[in-house]
Order: C-alpha cells, then sequence, then structure tokens
C-alpha cells in the first residue's frame, strides 16, 4: 500500500495527488463498493484536516433516494431524497457543489449541529448516478475549487476500482463533474 507523504507547505493540490496515489494502492484490485466506499472514507477522514465528517450517500434502487453508505464521523442521517439539502443537490444537478456557510443554504439538513461547510461531489459512472461523496467541516469556507477537482479526482478513482479492470484497461475514467460554489 502507498504511504502518504506530507506535502511541504500546506499545499492542497499536492495532498491531493499525494492522496490520488494512496487511495489507488489502497483500493487496487478491489471491485466491491462497499469495502472501498469504507477504505476512501477513512482515508480521508485521517488524512484532511478540519473535518467532523466523510462518507457516502448511495442511490438505493427501488426508491432512487440517497441511503447512507460507508463513513467516519458521528451518526448521520439516514436517507435524503434526491434534490433535498446539499447532498440531494448535488445529486440532482450531477455536479459538485462546495457550501461555504451551510447556513445559507436553503433547505440544508442539519445531521450534525457542528458542521459549519460542506462539498460533496457525485459519484457517477457515465450517466448513471451511484451516489455521493459528503464532506463536512466545522470550519467556515474550509472546502475551495482546490478541494473540489481533488476531491473530483479521488472519485474517479472510486469508480474505476468499482467497475473493475475491465474499465480501467479501455482508459475510461470520470471526474468530470462540474462544480457549483454556495
Amino acid at each position: 500500500m502507498h504511504t502518504l507523504e506530507a506535502p511541504p507547505n500546506g499545499d492542497k493540490a499536492a495532498t491531493y495527488s499525494e492522496l490520488v496515489k494512496s487511495l489507488s494502492a489502497l483500493l487496487e484490485g478491489e471491485p466491491d463498493l462497499v469495502a472501498c466506499a469504507a477504505n476512501m472514507s477513512a482515508l480521508l477522514y485521517w488524512s484532511l484536516p478540519d473535518l467532523n465528517w466523510c462518507g457516502f450517500y448511495l442511490v438505493e434502487p427501488g426508491s432512487g433516494d440517497l441511503v447512507l453508505g460507508p463513513f467516519q464521523g458521528k451518526p448521520a442521517c439516514v436517507r435524503i431524497p434526491v434534490g433535498r439539502g446539499v447532498c440531494g443537490t448535488a445529486a440532482a444537478r450531477r455536479e459538485t457543489v462546495l457550501v461555504i456557510d451551510v447556513h445559507d443554504f436553503p433547505g440544508h439538513i442539519a445531521c450534525d449541529t457542528a458542521s459549519n461547510s460542506e462539498v460533496v461531489v457525485p459519484i457517477l459512472d457515465g450517466d448513471r448516478l451511484i451516489g455521493v461523496l459528503d464532506l463536512d467541516s466545522p470550519r467556515h469556507a474550509r472546502f475551495d475549487e482546490t478541494d473540489a477537482r481533488g476531491l473530483e479526482a479521488l472519485v474517479s478513482v472510486f469508480v474505476a476500482a468499482i467497475a473493475g479492470d475491465q474499465r480501467r484497461s479501455s482508459g475510461v475514467s470520470g471526474g468530470d463533474a462540474a462544480s457549483t460554489s454556495i
């Protein structure tokens, strides 16, 4: 497994570059969605500063709702309808949503009252929505475009892993989601 090297001077882009290497090594050869999501949420939670929650909401095929998946942090809301809250909005728009202050986001779902900022990245396999990656912070304005791009790159690694070797060998990758700051 790859060991995360601390980049000099708090360089976020370098941190995400190292995280991509670490996640790629961690998920190598493992296509199971739950196993990959569990390891990815743990890697991010313990590697990125100022997080109080990091995890996945996965699309439930029957209802289309986002249902809680593997995560790190306090217990969370279990079910979120697509289009509701930050997670549901990112899923509906199929684009990354950055929220500088969650208290200003219309319809924000407060699973943890300590959260003040949030970034949510949709997980797409082609046109199919798999779910979202959600990171919360107690610090206002914790996330920026560098975080959004870095997390999108990590989601691409995740999607390639769960799609299996066939997709990796074809050179197909995700991560082309747009982003919205709110």
